[in-house]
């Protein structure tokens, strides 16, 4: 896995192909991922990775999680509901296009879309 982000002009992203389940979700549940650039390397706390998330409909989360690493999210489309129960009610819903941005160790989440979404998010580890 790349560390480094490479110098990549302007191309077509092919969003049919090329998707594949990130860690931390289990197979089937409808959240899956497409790495633009870069990498983490999160054994030796470095690199940087810039990544797709994409949601299903009616897909949610049961719990908060964390990362040792900065998060930017970028709401590209669709809904998303931040801090549903593990029921998938509740929370607050959100819409493209929201931004947020997460230092290390701080809690977020559950997450739910009612109609799916899409996500740019930028995962980084100090300094940048």
């Amino acid at each position: 896995m790349p560390v480094n982000k490479l110098h990549d002009e302007f191309h077509t992203i092919d969003m049919q192909n090329g998707w594949e389940l990130p860690a931390g979700y289990t197979p089937g549940q409808g959240v899956d991922q497409k790495i633009l650039s870069g990498g983490l390397d999160e054994l030796n706390k470095r690199g940087t990775r810039t990544r797709l998330l994409r949601f299903q409909p009616g897909v949610f989360t049961t719990a908060p999680f964390e990362h040792d690493y900065w998060e930017e999210v970028f709401l590209v489309s669709g809904d998303l509901t931040v801090g549903n129960d593990e029921h998938g009610n509740g929370g607050t819903p959100f819409e493209g296009t929201t931004y947020a941005v997460r230092p290390p160790h701080v809690a977020h989440g559950p997450f739910k879309s009612n109609g799916g979404c899409l996500l740019l998010e930028i995962h980084y580890y100090d300094p940048v």
